[in-house]
């Protein structure tokens, strides 16, 4: 049906008054820094206590201690007057397209999302090539989940995202020295999350769905590894146990990993083995992350590691982030027929880990989406907003990050009928 001059001129009028909105103050206050040591920390902490690590001071510190080269961290506390409501966590990284986008997987079937890789690949390929971006990151490109601000408790989020958005164009305006960032991203929204910044919408951003986190749900009736092996049916019980033997028939153990200082170079290394295989790489940490890290949270980090011969051939580390522990990253070698044995071993030992501190789920993150439903993982569907300064190339990286299929987790229930106990 065409478009009645009447409603071409709504929408119009529409465009004006974004334009508009995009281009006047929020009203409110803004304080801008380079680093977390450079704000209030009274103020900080006010707005992120009892909120993830990922944007408590700690954490931000131990990031700026051990910051991979191409990233710089930038910062903002938003007021109302002279009252904090916001505090938001932003980060610059250089970046070539091809590091931005997933690869598409080589086309194995004629199933449409085969065939529909096949076609983008090139295209794909041709516009990573062409983009040299310096991007402004609202979030955390180190983690997974809403780590992009702290919202006061008695604020409605949606009255607040608007001055998010004026502080990542302040943030944008104030690094022309450095040089142009002209494409902007706010990451990763759940649908907790997604409706209250609507709001970005009026100022050019558009909501992109990524690869969900897996979720694996511990119920109370968990106290040990056990229990957790004893919801499972048989099929994935004797997975699990196959698992163990393997690694003992290998000459492999598992144990917890004290001082990660002592094997950091170690550490970093199977985590290269890790990243530099993957499709989306924008940032690569370095030998010092790991250590800083744990210095910084104490109890709330662990380390795993699977060790052949008094090598390290494995090694996960495992965030305490309130109730949820969070696999963090992970590395491991690929010889042998071994990697994914140990790979598997590990993922459990962070299950193992989680009930031990008593947490109420594991994030697994990302990636491997199929093993990790195999233990009971479920997955959050997570968003991305994105905008480019240039109306025609933000509209070009729109449909693109659009046209790029993402990842669908498998359907699996290991646990036993009807499924794992729940809380009630």
């Amino acid at each position: 049906m065409p478009r009645t001059p009447g409603s071409l001129r709504a929408r119009l009028a529409a465009a004006r008054e974004r334009h508009r909105e995009r281009h006047r103050p929020s009203g409110f206050g803004f304080a801008l820094a380079d680093s977390i040591d450079y704000l209030d920390a009274t103020t900080w902490d006010a707005l992120a206590a009892e909120r993830s690590l990922f944007l408590q001071r700690r954490y931000l510190g131990a990031l700026e201690a051990a910051c991979p080269d191409n990233l710089a961290p930038r910062y903002a506390l938003i007021f109302r007057g002279r009252r904090p409501v916001a505090a938001v966590v932003m980060q610059i990284v250089a970046v070539a397209g091809t590091r931005l986008m997933k690869a598409p997987a080589p086309a194995d079937g004629r199933s449409a999302r085969a065939l529909l890789r096949r076609a983008l690949g090139p295209a794909m390929r041709r516009a990573g090539e062409a983009v040299h971006e310096r991007v402004l990151v609202c979030g955390n490109l180190l983690s997974w989940g809403f780590h992009a601000a702290a919202f006061a408790r008695d604020e409605d989020p949606a009255a607040i995202w608007p001055a998010v958005a004026e502080a990542i164009y302040r943030v944008r305006r104030a690094e022309r020295l450095a040089g142009q960032s002209d494409f902007a991203l706010v990451k990763d929204l759940s649908a907790a999350e997604r409706d209250g910044a609507e709001a970005l919408r009026r100022f050019g951003y558009r909501a992109v769905e990524s690869d969900p986190n897996m979720v694996l749900e511990i119920p109370s009736a968990w106290r040990t590894y056990d229990d957790y092996l004893a919801s499972l049916n048989a099929k994935y019980k004797n997975t699990a146990r196959k698992i163990a033997k393997d690694l003992a028939q290998a000459g492999c153990a598992v144990s917890r990993l004290a001082d990660v200082g002592l094997e950091a170079k170690r550490v970093h290394a199977l985590y290269l083995a890790v990243v530099e295989n993957a499709a989306v790489r924008p940032v690569t940490l370095p030998v010092a992350f790991f250590p800083a890290l744990a210095a910084a949270l104490g109890e709330d980090f662990r380390a795993t590691v699977v060790r052949r011969d008094n090598q390290v051939v494995g090694f996960i580390s495992v965030l305490r982030d309130g109730d949820t522990a969070v696999a963090y990253y992970i590395g491991f070698e690929r010889t042998a027929g071994l990697g994914n044995t140990v790979y598997l071993a590990l993922l459990h030992s962070v299950i193992v880990d989680a009930i031990e501190m008593r947490c109420r789920r594991v994030s697994f993150g990302r990636t491997a989406l199929e093993p990790k439903a195999g233990l009971g993982a479920r997955p959050e569907r997570l968003w991305l907003w994105a905008r480019h300064r240039n109306p025609a190339l933000n509209l070009l990286i729109r449909n693109l990050l659009r046209a790029v299929p993402h990842g669908e987790a498998p359907e699996r229930n290991p646990f036993k009928s009807p499924a794992a106990p729940r809380d009630e």
